[in-house]
C-alpha cells in the first residue's frame, strides 16, 4: 500500500487540478456535514473525520512516506514498528496478488477478444468471396430463365389450351359413361361409389338439361337412381345390421335427396327395435327360472348392450338429422328418455336384489360402472337428463345400503342380547363356571364396535376416490352428515339406547321377563358408551367421513347425556326388579304365618338367612361391574346391636306406657308424635352409579316392604319375639352393605316398633338371647 501510495508526488494530489463547479462541491459537502453536526448535537471532535491533507493518513492524497515513517519513529516503541512493518508487508503481499488476479483475467479475455475478431475477420472473408459466386450464378439462371420463356412461350399457350380441351373431353366421357358406371356399382353393391357418381354429376346435368344428349343422360341416371334409392331403403327397412350400416344407409339416402323428416322416423324406429331387443335380453336375466347373474355381470351386459346402443344412435342421429334444429334434439331428447327410464327400472329392480347382502364392494364396482356408462349418453343428450336420473338412482341406492346397515347393526346388538341372555339362563356344569358379568360385557362391547366399524368400512367405499360418483355433491356433503353420521351411527346409537330402556317397562310386560342381570349389564354398557364409547366412534366417522356439509348434526354431548339416562334407568329398574324379589320373599314369610300362635323363638326364620344370601350374591354381581362407592363412617358397635322394643330412648319413651287395652290411644299418640321428629326416609331415591348406591336402595326396598307387611298383621307375644330375632338377624349382616348403617337401623326399628304396637302383649325378649339365638343360626 505504500508502495501504491507513493506513486503521485506531494503535489500532484487530485483535488489540485479541480476547476470550476468540480472544485465547489467539496465545499458544499462539508457546509452539508456541519449542518448535520449541528442537528445531532456532535462536537466537532467527535464528528471529525481524518484529515484528507494529512500527509501521514496511509489512504489519504497527499501521503508523505517519509513523514509518516518519522512520525512512526518518534511515537512507536520498537514492538509496535515492528507489527507495523509486518502489517504492512502483508498489506503489499495482498495487493500484489490481486493485482496479478486483475492482470491476468483481463490479458485471457483481451486474448480471448483477439482470437475471436481474428475468426470473425476470416469468415466475413469467406462469406463475402460465396457471396459473390452467388450473385454470378443467380445472374446467368436468370439469363438462361428469361431465354427459354421467350422460346417456349408459344408452346405453352398451346400446351396449356390442348390440356384444357383434354380435361373437358375426360368429363363428358364421364358424363357418356355414367349411366353404365351407375348400373355397374348398384350391381356390385357400391352404393357409396354411386351416390359419389351422381352427386358429382348432378348440377352439370341439371344445368344442361335441355340439351338433348344431356337431357338422355339425365333421364338414365334418375332411373337408376331411383332404383338404387329402393334398394338402400329395403337393405334399411330389414333392420339385420347394425347401427353403423343403418346410419350409412340414411346418409346415402340424404345425399340422394330423400325427404328427411320420414327418414328421421324411420331411423328412430329401427332404432327402438334394436335397443328394446337389448331391453328384453336384460329383462330375460331378472326371470325367476335361470339363475340371474351378479349385479356386475348384469350392469357390463347393459352398459355394452343397451348404452353402448344407444350411444351410437345418439351420435350417428346427431351427424345424420343436425338440419333438423331444436326439435330434431326434442324428438331425439323423447326417445331416449324413454328407452331409458325403462332401462333405469331394469337396473333398479337388479340392485334391489343386492339389498339383502352384507358386502357393499360388488355392489359398489357395479354402481360405478352404471354411473360411468352413462356419461357418454349424458353428455350427448343433455336435455334427456339420464346423466341425473343415473346419479338418483346411485344415491337412493346408497341410502338403502345405510337403512340396511342400520338395520343389521340392530338385528346384531339383537343378537348378542339374546347370546347373553342364553349365558345367563344355561345351567352351569359341573366344576365350571360359566362366562361372568364382565366377560359378558366385554364380547357384547367389542362385538358391538366391530360391526360398527364393519359398517363404516363397508359404506365408507361410496366415497372412495376411484369411484366416478364420489365427488358428487350428495356423497361429499349430505352422505356423510346426514347419511352416515346421523342416520347410521346417531341413529343406532339411540336405537340401542330405546332397546335397552325397553327392557324398563312394567313388569306384566317386557320387564318381568328380564334377568336382573341383563340389566345390570345394559346399564353399565350405556355408562362405557358414555364416558368413552360414543365420543370414539364418532371422531372415527369424522376422520374417515370428511364431512363438507353445514347440516346441524348431533353433538357428542346430547348422545353422552342420552346413553347416561338410559343407563340410569336400567340401574333404577335394576333395583326394583331385585328389591321386588326379595320383597316378594319377605311379604310370604309374614303374610303366610300366624303370629298369633307362634311358638317362642329358638333361632332366625329360613327366610331372614335367604334374605342375607341373595343380597349377597347381588353385592357380588354389582361389584363385577361397578366401583365400591362412598360409605360414611361406620360405627364400632354396628353387628354388636340387638333390636328390643326397649333399645332406644325412642323406643322407650315409645313403649314405656302400660300395654294394656285401657292406653292404646296414648300409645299410638306417642308414635305418632315421635315420627314427626325422625328422620324421613325416600325408599325411591335416585340410584348413583356404584354398587352401594345399588345395594342401599334394594335393601330400602325390601325393608320398607317388611314394615308395610308388619303393620298389617296381628302379633302374639313370641310372634313378637320373632320379629325381633329376625330383625336383630338381618341387622347383624346388612348394614354393611348400605352407605349409611344409621338407615338399616331406623327400618328395622320401625319394624320392630310396628310389630310391638300389633301385639296385645307386648313382652320383648332379653337382648342376650337374642344375641344368642342369632349367633346360633
Amino acid at each position: 500500500m505504500a508502495a501504491a501510495a507513493a506513486g503521485p508526488g506531494p503535489g500532484s494530489g487530485p483535488g489540485d487540478s479541480l476547476e470550476g463547479p468540480e472544485a465547489e462541491a467539496p465545499e458544499r459537502r462539508r457546509k452539508a456535514h456541519g449542518m448535520l453536526k449541528l442537528y445531532y448535537g456532535l462536537s466537532e471532535g467527535e464528528a471529525a473525520g481524518p484529515d484528507p491533507l494529512d500527509p501521514t493518513d496511509l489512504n489519504g492524497a497527499h501521503f508523505d512516506p517519509e513523514m509518516y515513517l518519522d512520525k512512526l519513529r518518534r511515537e512507536c516503541p520498537l514492538a509496535q514498528l515492528m507489527d507495523s512493518e509486518t502489517d504492512m508487508v502483508r498489506q503489499i503481499r495482498a495487493l500484489d496478488s490481486d493485482m496479478q488476479t486483475l492482470v491476468y483475467e483481463n490479458y485471457n479475455k483481451f486474448i480471448s477478444a483477439t482470437d475471436t475478431i481474428r475468426k470473425m475477420k476470416n469468415d466475413f472473408r469467406k462469406m463475402e468471396d460465396e457471396m459473390d459466386r452467388l450473385a454470378t450464378n443467380m445472374a446467368v439462371i436468370t439469363d438462361f430463365s428469361a431465354r427459354i420463356s421467350a422460346t417456349l412461350q408459344d408452346r405453352h399457350e398451346r400446351i396449356t389450351k390442348l390440356a384444357g380441351v383434354h380435361a373437358l373431353l375426360r368429363k363428358l366421357q364421364f358424363l357418356f359413361e355414367l349411366p353404365s358406371r351407375l348400373t355397374k356399382c348398384v350391381e356390385l353393391g357400391a352404393y357409396g361409389q354411386a351416390v359419389r357418381y351422381q352427386g358429382r354429376a348432378r348440377a352439370v346435368l341439371q344445368q344442361y338439361q335441355h340439351l338433348p344428349s344431356f337431357r338422355a343422360i339425365q333421364d338414365d341416371c334418375q332411373v337408376i337412381t331411383a332404383r338404387l334409392a329402393q334398394q338402400l331403403r329395403q337393405r334399411f327397412r330389414e333392420g339385420g345390421s347394425g347401427a353403423p350400416e343403418q346410419a350409412e344407409c340414411v346418409e346415402l339416402l340424404l345425399a340422394l335427396g330423400e325427404p328427411a323428416e320420414e327418414l328421421c322416423e324411420e331411423f328412430l324406429a329401427h332404432a327402438r327395435g334394436r335397443l328394446e331387443e337389448e331391453l328384453r335380453s336384460l329383462e330375460a336375466e331378472l326371470g325367476p327360472s335361470p339363475p340371474a347373474p351378479d349385479v356386475l355381470e348384469f350392469t357390463d351386459h347393459g352398459g355394452s348392450g343397451f348404452v353402448g346402443g344407444l350411444c351410437q344412435v345418439a351420435a350417428a342421429y346427431q351427424d345424420l338429422f343436425a338440419a333438423q334444429g331444436p326439435a330434431g334434439a326434442e324428438k331425439l331428447a323423447a326417445f331416449a328418455r324413454e328407452l331409458g327410464s325403462r332401462y333405469f327400472a331394469l337396473v333398479e329392480r337388479r340392485l334391489a336384489q343386492e339389498q339383502g347382502g352384507s358386502d357393499n364392494s360388488l355392489l359398489v364396482r357395479a354402481l360405478d360402472r352404471f354411473h360411468r356408462r352413462l356419461r357418454a349418453p349424458g353428455a350427448l343428450l343433455a336435455a334427456a337428463g339420464l346423466a341425473e336420473a343415473a346419479t338418483e338412482i346411485v344415491e337412493r341406492v346408497a341410502r338403502e345400503r345405510l337403512g340396511h346397515h342400520l338395520q343389521s347393526l340392530r338385528a346384531a346388538f339383537l343378537g348378542c342380547l339374546t347370546d347373553v341372555r342364553q349365558a345367563l339362563a344355561a345351567p352351569r356344569l359341573a366344576g365350571k363356571e360359566g362366562p361372568g358379568l364382565a366377560e359378558l360385557l366385554a364380547n357384547v362391547a367389542s362385538s358391538i364396535l366391530s360391526h360398527i366399524k364393519a359398517s363404516l368400512a363397508s359404506v365408507h367405499l361410496f366415497t372412495a376416490k376411484e369411484v366416478s360418483f364420489s365427488n358428487k355433491p350428495y356423497f361429499r356433503g349430505e352422505f356423510c352428515s346426514q347419511g352416515v353420521r346421523e342416520g347410521l351411527i346417531v341413529g343406532f346409537i339411540r336405537s340401542m339406547c330405546q332397546t335397552a330402556q325397553s327392557f324398563c317397562d312394567s313388569p306384566g310386560e317386557k320387564g318381568g321377563a328380564t334377568p336382573p342381570a341383563l340389566l345390570l349389564l345394559l346399564s353399565r354398557l350405556c355408562l362405557d358408551y358414555e364416558t368413552a364409547t360414543i365420543s370414539y366412534i364418532l371422531t372415527l366417522t369424522d376422520e374417515q367421513f370428511l364431512v363438507q356439509d353445514q347440516s346441524p348434526v348431533t353433538p357428542v354431548s346430547t348422545l353422552c347425556a342420552e346413553a347416561r339416562e338410559t343407563a340410569r334407568r336400567l340401574l333404577t329398574h335394576y333395583v326394583k326388579v331385585q328389591g321386588l324379589v326379595i320383597s316378594q320373599m319377605l311379604r310370604k314369610s309374614v303374610e303366610t304365618r300366624d303370629w298369633l300362635s307362634t311358638l317362642e323363638p329358638r333361632n332366625v326364620r329360613a327366610v331372614m338367612k335367604r334374605v342375607v344370601e341373595d343380597t349377597t350374591a347381588i353385592d357380588v354381581q354389582v361389584g363385577l361391574l361397578y366401583e365400591e362407592g362412598v360409605r360414611k363412617a361406620q360405627s364400632s358397635d354396628s353387628s354388636k346391636r340387638t333390636f328390643s322394643v326397649y333399645s332406644s330412648s325412642r323406643q322407650q319413651g315409645r313403649y314405656a306406657p302400660s300395654y294394656t287395652p285401657s292406653a292404646p290411644m296414648d300409645t299410638n299418640l306417642l308414635s305418632n308424635i315421635q315420627k314427626l321428629f325422625s328422620e324421613r326416609i325416600d325408599v325411591f331415591s335416585p340410584v348413583e352409579f356404584n354398587k352401594v348406591s345399588v345395594l342401599t336402595g334394594i335393601i330400602k326396598i325390601s325393608l320398607k316392604t317388611l314394615l308395610e307387611c308388619v303393620r298389617l298383621r296381628t302379633f302374639g307375644r313370641f310372634g313378637l319375639q320373632q320379629v325381633q330375632v329376625d330383625c336383630h338377624f338381618l341387622q347383624l349382616y346388612l348394614w354393611r352393605f348400605v352407605a349409611d348403617e344409621e338407615l338399616v337401623h331406623l327400618l328395622l326399628d320401625e319394624v320392630v316398633a310396628s310389630a310391638a304396637l300389633r301385639c296385645p302383649d307386648p313382652v320383648p325378649m332379653e337382648p342376650s338371647v337374642v344375641e344368642v339365638i342369632c349367633e346360633r343360626g
